[in-house]
């Protein structure tokens, strides 16, 4: 079998890998549950090499993150479900209704125009499933959900509070402005102190929690992503820290041989 630019040769691939017989015996024994985490894992190697600036890398993750859905598709396609064509029906039946001012006769003069847009199809379809429930005899509220369940549990834990607050707040429960949320944050860090001081593990875990998501709710209302803006001082803690690193080596010494004294000056002059 050769490389090609065909995704049939990809779909082919996968097949083959998973042959029951001839097939790989890791990619055979796997399930959508074990696979889930590497899909994960590729759509973060994607955002890196994005962040990166790496053009080669992202070309190659963005194979690798297209093998996770191939992957799913195949063994949806085993279990007698979907196969991959039905994906790519689905998401393109998606795009075309969710974009009538493109391919169709509705205008968007502006991004948030087309936001509009594609929010009330979205509502639309919700409907029709609901009507859909109804038609097959079945309670449409009793599908196990709530208003928020829809929010995916697997994202990271800072970008799914955004998106609880963000829902939350389409029905008006929101504070006002960013300045009440600062009491707060502060009230949560009362919390959190009084949880330290009885040496409660468990509150504490509560009452930090409590102190992130208050913290994330301010981001949003400072319109700071509170994912972008941590994944900055990530990087900043690293390149300070390297700083350091370098420093002692040029000097002759390790990491584990300096005393936090000589580690914080070096960061101090790090940080310029």
């Amino acid at each position: 079998m050769k490389p090609s630019r065909d995704i049939s040769r990809l779909i082919e691939i996968m097949a083959a890998l998973r042959a029951p017989e001839t097939g790989c015996p890791w990619d055979v024994e796997q399930n959508f549950e074990t696979i889930a985490p590497y899909t994960i894992e590729e759509a973060y190697e994607v955002a890196d090499a994005i962040a990166r600036g790496d053009l080669d890398d992202l070309r190659d993750e963005l194979g690798d993150l297209l093998l996770q859905v191939v992957y799913h598709a195949r063994m949806a396609e085993e279990d007698g479900v979907f196969a991959f064509p039905d994906v790519v029906e689905a998401i393109t039946t998606k795009m075309i209704r969710r974009h009538p001012h493109v391919f169709g006769d509705e205008k968007a003069r502006s991004a948030g125009m087309a936001k509009g847009v594609w929010e009330k199809i979205k509502a639309e379809e919700k409907a029709e499933k609901r009507a859909a429930r109804l038609k097959r005899g079945l309670d449409p509220e009793d599908n196990g959900k709530g208003y928020l369940d829809g929010i995916p549990l697997a994202l990271p834990a800072l970008t799914r509070a955004l998106k609880l607050q963000e829902k939350a707040a389409q029905v008006g429960f929101d504070w006002g402005e960013a300045a009440p949320i600062l009491d707060k944050i502060e009230e949560e860090i009362g919390e959190l102190r009084e949880a330290m001081a009885k040496g409660d593990a468990a509150s504490i875990k509560d009452e930090f929690g409590d102190t992130l998501f208050a913290l994330v709710n301010l981001g949003r209302h400072l319109h700071v992503d509170s994912e972008a803006a941590l994944a900055g001082t990530n990087e900043k803690f690293r390149s300070r820290f390297h700083y350091v690193e370098r420093e002692l080596q040029a000097a002759g010494r390790s990491l584990e041989d300096a005393s936090l004294e000589e580690m914080e000056a070096l960061w101090q002059q790090a940080k310029g």
